[in-house]
Parts: C-alpha cells; sequence; structure tokens
C-alpha cells in the first residue's frame, strides 16, 4: 500500500450559488520516501492538494487514505491526532509563535505529544543542530533572519520524525541564495531519514533536486514524471 492513496477524489467549493472546481484526480498515489514537487500556476490546486494530504481540508468525493487511515471517516479531533502524529508542515509565513525562542518553537509540537522533559532537550537540539542552528536555541523570532527562522520551522517539522512533510511554497519569501540552501538541507534530511517531502511550488531550485514532479492546472493533474 502507498504512503498516500487518492481515488476518485474531486473537491469543490460553492460561492455565491457557484461551484468551483479546485481539485480532482481519478487515481494518485505517493510511496514512502518520496521527494515530490507539486507544481502549477497560482489558482491551479496546488495548495489543496497538499490541504487534502493534510487533513486540513477533505474530498467533496472519493477517498484520500494516508498512512492506512481514510481521511474522510476521521472526526474533528481524531484529524488534529493524525496531523500530530504523522505530517509535518512549513509554511511560507513560517508560522513560529513570536513570543517563543526557536527551542520553544520546535518543543511545542513534543509538547503535544506529551514527551517527557529528557527526551524532548534531546529531540529538540538534535532537530536545530540539523538544520544549523545549535547556537540559536534561546533566540526569539524577531532576532533571526527569514532563512533562520524558515530553518526552525523545519526543524519543527521534522522534530518527532513524521512520515510526511508537507511544504507549500517553503521558498518564497526567501532570496535565491538562501532558497537554494534550504532546498539542499530539506533533500539532504530525505536521503538519510527516509522522511517523505511533497511541495506545493514552481521554485525551480525545487524542481530540480525533486525525484517526482506532478503538474497541475485548473485543478487537474497534466503530467506526473518521476526524475
Amino acid at each position: 500500500m502507498a504512503l498516500i492513496e487518492m481515488s476518485g477524489v474531486r473537491k469543490t467549493y460553492r460561492s455565491d450559488g457557484m461551484e468551483l472546481h479546485a481539485f480532482s484526480t481519478d487515481r494518485l498515489e505517493i510511496e514512502r520516501g518520496e521527494f515530490v514537487c507539486v507544481a502549477g500556476p497560482s489558482g491551479s490546486g496546488k495548495t489543496t492538494l497538499l490541504n487534502l494530504i493534510g487533513a486540513i481540508d477533505f474530498p467533496t468525493t472519493g477517498s484520500v487514505t494516508v498512512a492506512g487511515r481514510n481521511t474522510g471517516g476521521l472526526s474533528p479531533s481524531d484529524s488534529a491526532i493524525m496531523r500530530r502524529d504523522t505530517i509535518g508542515f512549513i509554511f511560507q509565513s513560517y508560522n513560529l509563535i513570536p513570543v517563543l525562542t526557536a527551542y520553544e518553537n520546535v518543543e511545542y509540537v513534543l509538547l503535544l505529544r506529551g514527551l517527557p522533559h529528557a527526551e524532548r532537550r534531546q529531540k529538540v537540539s538534535g532537530a536545530l543542530a540539523s538544520v544549523g542552528l545549535k547556537d540559536m536555541l534561546q533566540k526569539l523570532p524577531k532576532e533571526m533572519s527569514g532563512g533562520q527562522q524558515q530553518r526552525v520551522a523545519v526543524a519543527r517539522a521534522i522534530v518527532a520524525s513524521p512520515p510526511i512533510v508537507l511544504a507549500d511554497e517553503p521558498t518564497a519569501n526567501l532570496d535565491s541564495v538562501t532558497g537554494r540552501d534550504l532546498v539542499t538541507l530539506l533533500h539532504r534530511l530525505n536521503l538519510e531519514q527516509g522522511t517523505t517531502f511533497i511541495f506545493s511550488s514552481h521554485d525551480p531550485v525545487i524542481i530540480e533536486h525533486a525525484d517526482r514532479i506532478i503538474t497541475l492546472q485548473d485543478g487537474c493533474v497534466i503530467n506526473d514524471k518521476r526524475c
């Protein structure tokens, strides 16, 4: 069984009495350990696809199965638990908690899981070291550059060793050098830890590193190429 399976999926929204087609696919599977870029212009359905995988949104018809669980059958609390235990998220706007240090932002994920202090300390320190921030544990987001904040977001996404990390335009707010460094880091983590990374992006650097490119247009998959 694939790590992620979509079958007969269609997602539509209603607005002012009109039905808006956001995404559809007859069949889409993503295997464990893939480094996938979902490409396409704005409005093509990239974020909708990631939201369906992340159980942030649910299909109008069809089924989405993530790590063996059909997301359509989950209650809101079960969806939250599934996200907590299965998926790490990286956002283009970083989404760090401004009053918490880098260490505390990363630790928050483990607090939600109820891990003991000693184990949290080991995992948080290791995650921040893996993204090159071992000397910035006590820095607040406002004391860090955009690239450093995004590295904290990466550490937060990987600290609990989820099988899947979803990254929505993670380099959009970074300069080209910092963006390239970040993608190189994520690719290394993919190879070393076997984490499945799924990006929504039209950044050529991400496309260059991807081992699979799923191209969307008008909510449909128009190309699915393994590199």
